[in-house]
């Protein structure tokens, strides 16, 4: 599994890393400088076109063959303390999105949204809950709460928010088959059999499924849609910083983790590489992104300029001490390059360059911490981007 472990072949000394020279998100790909929010408006367009042409792959827009079945709604989870709403999204009535919510009783209320790897079952011990009969990891459906340590619902409700979530394999199921079992298929022209070289991967798909939830937000009167934060660890750390990218309804984006592919430098090769991704997740990128295994450098695009995409939003990249496949210092790094983005269009980026002690967490307009331990989203992580959200959404 990617990110997991310390694998022999990687390189994990600091004093090996090559010298790099990133591509300045402030400048066109003819040279020309941007100078002013107008030109930032021209370049995002050109930076979202170069991710999708040789990164993520080209995502279609909504679907209007769209129903939504009636919510099966209990107002007394928790222990009385939220309302727990289970809703299934039906897409030309051969896909379903079940979206689970639990929103505090002082509502419209604001929520985190993320994408959850075992089945919506995972995320508590709640009975009511049904299993997923979709696809899940090795096959082997996951027990009840398994996954509830990541997904700590009563402390979002406790912080006054909302949490909503889907399962990954309700639009695509995360190992190579071809693109034939998800949602992608919906979208094949006629004779179409499997994706063009510029289309979505599994990571656009998921961001895909995002932003369809943020369309239910936006017609649920329990919800404030101006108020949602798009967050994910590891892969979906990718798959929220690259929806968030996308899709600017969402107020905040979150990023726990997320390592190559998400927050941190390619250039490095520090940890897990684009050669890593390509050899073991081919799925999740465009079959372009294939050109740049073991040659970041001709990427023509790097990572902190998808985190440059969520300007001036607040963004928050959460990195763990001994999570080194992933790279702590560049997400860091990543971070920091973002900033003059931010600076241009009047906020502060990160109020950091060096990486700060463990603990300490860095809450400016790109908040930043570094915990201890190891690849995983943690109480901790939660606290900081709850407090993080109630400062700036």
């Amino acid at each position: 599994m990617a990110l997991f472990s310390q694998e022999p072949h990687r390189d994990y000394d600091e004093s090996k890393v090559r010298t790099y020279t990133l591509p300045d998100p402030l400048r066109f790909e003819n040279g020309r400088k941007v100078r002013n929010r107008r030109d930032w408006g021209r370049r995002r367009t050109e930076l979202l076109r170069l991710f999708e042409e040789n990164v993520y792959g080209r995502s279609p827009g909504a679907m209007t063959d769209v129903s939504i079945e009636a919510p099966k709604v209990d107002i007394d989870a928790l222990g009385g303390k939220a309302v727990r709403k289970m809703i299934t999204i039906r897409f030309r009535e051969t896909r379903t999105l079940d979206l689970l919510i639990y929103l505090p009783k002082k509502r419209p209320a604001p929520l985190f949204v993320g994408v959850n790897f075992r089945g919506n079952h995972t995320v508590t011990n709640d009975a009511d809950i049904p299993i997923t009969s979709k696809w899940v990891y090795n096959n082997r459906p996951a027990s009840r709460g398994m996954q509830a340590s990541q997904w700590p619902v009563e402390q979002i409700i406790d912080g006054g928010f909302g949490l909503a979530t889907f399962h990954a394999g309700d639009i695509s199921p995360d190992f190579n088959e071809g693109f034939q079992q998800g949602i992608e298929p919906l979208f094949y022209r006629p004779g179409q059999t499997r994706r063009d070289a510029d289309e979505w991967g599994a990571l656009g798909a998921w961001a895909w499924g995002l932003s369809r939830a943020m369309d239910y937000f936006e017609i649920d009167p329990d919800i404030n849609p101006h108020r949602v934060a798009v967050m994910g660890h590891s892969r979906m750390g990718k798959t929220a910083l690259w929806a968030g990218a996308r899709d600017t309804r969402f107020a905040m984006v979150v990023s726990n983790c997320s390592g190559a592919g998400g927050a941190t430098i390619a250039r490095r090769r520090f940890g897990e590489s684009a050669k890593d991704l390509w050899t073991h997740f081919p799925w999740w990128f465009c079959e372009n992104y294939a050109k740049f295994s073991d040659n970041e450098d001709a990427l023509p695009v790097d990572q902190h300029e998808l985190l440059a995409l969520a300007a001036p939003r607040p963004l928050y990249v959460g990195v763990a001490q001994e999570d080194l496949g992933s790279d702590p210092r560049g997400q860091l790094l990543s971070a920091v390059a973002a900033s003059p983005v931010y600076r241009l269009l009047g906020t502060d980026g990160l109020a950091a360059t060096e990486m700060p002690e463990l603990n300490r967490p860095v809450t400016s307009r790109i908040g930043f911490h570094i915990r201890p331990g190891k690849h995983d989203i943690t109480a901790y992580d939660w606290e900081q981007y709850l407090a993080f959200a109630r400062k700036y959404i």
